[in-house]
């Protein structure tokens, strides 16, 4: 068959494998080491040729290549040879050399996969360009944005990305190269998002990603290059890119299948990266999971067939007849073979003389696409004026079937998916129950589906385990309702899932999609949390995904969302709640002391001090040095106790000068008198006059003696005192309205004790779960509870705008000089919503200040 103008090398490219004819002389590349070619002579153009071609026009008359006309091309395709070889691209990339070529090229500008098998001791080098680089790409440089992706990076220790020659990515142990066999890899790209993974199945075995905060829409070349050593690359594949969450990546088969000339079977060649799941193909003739069979031919050969396919593609009596046995006498093997190959692989393989049979089988249990597929073959050689007498080999494909494709979707023409859907909400050839202890059956399921669907399911159900003879299947432990999307995904491709909103379940999908190995359905769920990620569903999301290695997207994602909100998400979010209160500044010491010695555990100070007792601070925190004169001051070492100080000012830790500084001004301040009450101190005693140490105050109203709470309405289950000094989130707190002065208002008062004043210069407050929003409000503070100062003015202040949000503001002049023991939050103007607009919601107040 004369190749097409495409497959040709250009440039720094390919070969083709030796056993391949080429019709020119290859155009040479000093880059790349050719194997020998074959010695028999290239085919004369327009000669005859075991090789010839016919190509079914859309809507006209066919045409023979190398006999008739030249007509467009269509889907339905017949050769004369069945043995097509499979060409095996391989190069060499000599060192700090790169080879580039038209081929290597995304069909679509900034979204492209490129598969790839490499040997090497290190360096894997691959660059993403807008236009075709030099052989010597290292040398040149590009005004335009491109990527540089380096496996093995450091003598095979690190993987790197590079942008525009600079590194954004440096991580250690993965990517790495093998020098004494070939490794499958596959890089994808899709606007500005660079996944890496191993393997010949894109977005399975994901390696890293990383996502390009100002990515190149045009990058479309590829180049292979290496650094300082040669770098062998084969088995070379560029194909579309989908979105790493797309429902596109479904189950894609990106085996290498190989074509058995003499009985016509297909079988996907052992993936390299150990991945056994198993495609429609595997079980064509296959015992395995079989619900049925034809005995075919005066021989009465058994062929063994899977209802759920046969009866989604066409109408296979098996409800009318005995059992699930078709008998068919009158038919050879054959052709009974053919009609089950186009069925389970969208294509098939004849014999000239026996298209006829095939149309009549085809007829009779109505798969229409192989009946049209026939017929218009007929009409093509009747055309020619060639009948279907001979003994030559066509082959009919219902998608322009290769021998080396790939695909999307497990099931495909002439396969009905509204029918295999259907299938799932009839029961109809269900061989399996699938029931959920203590809810009991989820659906009427059909074992082929489910292996196709996962690999979980096929090894459970055809490697001898209980399962694989049993009509029921039980599971513990898992959640009906996403177990039952999770099925439905596997029938339909699709995500059933309509809510708008990231729920319980759509987390519990994801889960169970990376327990059952369903990759593409992790990446629908990814998407789907992508889009509707917030501050309020952060906190659950993260901590399920931090435990899937291939949402590494997602769980970046979350943390960039954690880190803008982590006062909102550490509060608001139960989950985070506990791990994340500080409940003591010695605890922000030890995390502050950990970090800086890159320790994986917490450690504490007096582990610290025992480490300085044979090591500098140099020896000891490396790097990280000069980090802790940035950190150490966050540490309030005044709250902590005199004695702690007074061990902490002997210790080994004073070396540090910055250290030494802190816990001498926190011993000096402890000294003068000051003290104050925080959730681990609650001794208060009284000092004759305020400190002049320039310190901001914290008062833990919950922990102060003899304080009184009131409210401008009566105490009730939402309005309860202990509830605002507390640091517990409520869900419903609020302070009903009242008249005073002919005016509405609501109001909260603290009285922080006789023997006590405050000179307040700042102020929290915390909004319930509700979502009436305060909007004008003032701060108040008195000496007897009844003439008032306002301390700060709030007009229609938006601040608040989130269930459960923490605000906070600061008390700005003469104001701030005032003590007083009273103080309120009161309502001057109704809150947002529609009801209850005079209700202060809010569930915890603190003061700062100087105290005494």
């Amino acid at each position: 068959m004369w190749p097409p103008e495409s497959s040709r090398l250009r440039g720094s490219a390919h070969t083709v494998d030796g056993n391949c004819e080429s019709v020119s002389p290859p155009v040479h590349h000093p880059l790349v080491k050719y194997p020998k070619r074959s010695t028999r002579s290239s085919p004369i153009p327009n000669s005859p040729s075991p090789n010839k071609e016919i190509e079914i026009p859309s809507g006209g008359a066919p045409a023979l290549h190398g006999r008739g006309g030249n007509l467009r091309r269509r889907r339905q395709i017949w050769r004369r040879n069945p043995i097509v070889e499979e060409k095996k691209r391989s190069i060499t990339v000599a060192p700090f050399e790169c080879a580039w070529d038209e081929e290597f090229r995304f069909r679509e500008a900034g979204r492209g996969c490129i598969t790839f098998e490499a040997s090497a001791h290190n360096d894997v080098t691959l660059v993403f360009r807008q236009q075709p680089g030099s052989q010597h790409y290292h040398y040149k440089m590009d005004n335009s944005r491109h990527y540089t992706v380096i496996l093995g990076s450091h003598r095979n220790k690190r993987l790197k990305i590079e942008v525009d020659g600079k590194t954004v990515v440096d991580v250690a142990g993965i990517g790495l190269c093998c020098s004494s066999s070939f490794q499958s890899y596959w890089i994808s790209i899709y606007d500005g998002l660079i996944s890496i993974g191993q393997g010949r199945h894109p977005n399975n075995n994901i390696l890293f990603q990383w996502l390009d905060p100002d990515p190149n829409q045009n990058v479309q070349y590829v180049g292979l290059s290496s650094w300082d050593k040669h770098v062998g690359y084969r088995n070379i594949s560029l194909m579309p890119s989908a979105p790493q969450n797309s429902i596109l990546w479904s189950q894609i088969e990106c085996a290498y299948v190989e074509r058995d000339g003499a009985r016509g079977r297909t079988r996907k060649e052992e993936s390299k990266d150990g991945s056994d799941q198993r495609i429609l193909a595997n079980f064509l003739e296959n015992w395995d999971l079989s619900d049925a069979m034809f005995v075919v031919g005066s021989e009465k050969k058994v062929v063994p067939a899977h209802k759920v396919v046969l009866s989604s593609c066409g109408d296979f009596p098996f409800n009318l007849m005995n059992g699930a046995v078709i008998e068919l006498p009158s038919v050879s093997y054959p052709v009974l073979h053919s009609l089950l190959e186009f069925i389970y692989t969208s294509s098939t393989q004849i014999s000239k003389w026996q298209l006829i049979s095939l149309l009549q089988l085809s007829s009779q249990f109505k798969v229409k696409p192989l009946v049209m597929c026939c017929e218009e073959i007929i009409g093509c050689l009747k055309m020619n004026d060639t009948g279907p007498t001979s003994s030559e080999n066509l082959q009919l494909s219902s998608g322009g079937s290769e021998a080396h494709q790939f695909d999307y979707y497990p099931f495909k023409t002439p396969l009905n998916t509204q029918k295999i859907e259907q299938f799932l909400v009839s029961g109809e050839h269900s061989d399996v129950n699938i029931y959920v202890n203590g809810h009991g059956l989820v659906a009427h399921a059909h074992k082929l589906i489910l292996s196709l669907g996962s690999v979980i399911f096929d090894k459970m159900f055809t490697n001898g385990m209980k399962e694989s003879s049993a009509s029921s299947v039980f599971f513990e432990d898992v959640p009906v309702e996403a177990f039952f999307l999770l099925i439905q995904f596997m029938y339909s491709g699709q995500l059933k899932a309509d809510s708008k909103e990231i729920t319980p379940v759509l987390v519990e999908l994801l889960l169970l999609s990376d327990q059952f190995g369903i990759t593409v359905l992790q990446f629908e769920c990814c998407k789907r949390i992508m889009e509707f990620l917030s501050e309020d569903t952060v906190c659950s999301v993260l901590r399920a995904v931090s435990s899937i290695p291939s949402c590494k997207l997602l769980e970046e994602a979350c943390k960039r969302n954690f880190a803008e909100h982590f006062d909102y998400c550490t509060t608001a979010c139960t989950d985070f709640h506990v791990d994340m209160t500080v409940t003591s500044e010695e605890k922000v010491l030890d995390a502050i002391l950990t970090w800086c010695m890159e320790a994986c555990d917490c450690l504490n100070w007096t582990f610290v001090h025992e480490l300085l007792s044979t090591a500098r601070p140099e020896m000891l925190f490396g790097g990280r040095l000069t980090a802790i004169n940035t950190l150490l001051p966050l540490v309030r070492f005044p709250l902590m106790q005199l004695s702690l100080l007074q061990l902490m000012e002997k210790s080994n830790l004073a070396k540090i000068e910055v250290f030494r500084q802190l816990v001498a001004e926190a011993i000096e301040f402890s000294n003068a008198g000051l003290c104050m009450a925080t959730n681990t101190s609650i001794d208060a005693p009284v000092i004759k006059s305020f400190n002049i140490f320039r310190m901001v105050i914290t008062m833990v109203l919950s922990t102060m003696p003899n304080i009184t709470v009131t409210a401008s309405s009566p105490n009730s289950r939402y309005t309860d005192p202990k509830a605002l000094v507390s640091k517990n989130y409520q869900g419903t707190c609020f302070a009903g309205p009242r008249l005073e002065g002919g005016k509405m208002c609501s109001w909260w008062m603290v009285d922080i004790g006789q023997d006590h004043q405050l000179m307040c210069n700042y102020y929290t407050l915390r909004q319930d779960g509700s979502t009436t929003f305060m909007r004008s409000w003032v701060l108040q503070g008195s000496m007897d509870g009844r003439s008032w100062t306002s301390l700060r003015v709030h007009e229609d202040d938006q601040t608040i705008c989130q269930p459960g949000q923490f605000a906070s503001w600061p008390i700005t002049g003469p104001s701030a000089l005032l003590p007083f023991q009273y103080f309120r939050v009161m309502l001057t103007g109704p809150a947002t919503g529609v009801s209850n607009t005079w209700n202060l919601c809010i569930c915890f107040l603190e003061l700062y200040g100087y105290f005494r």
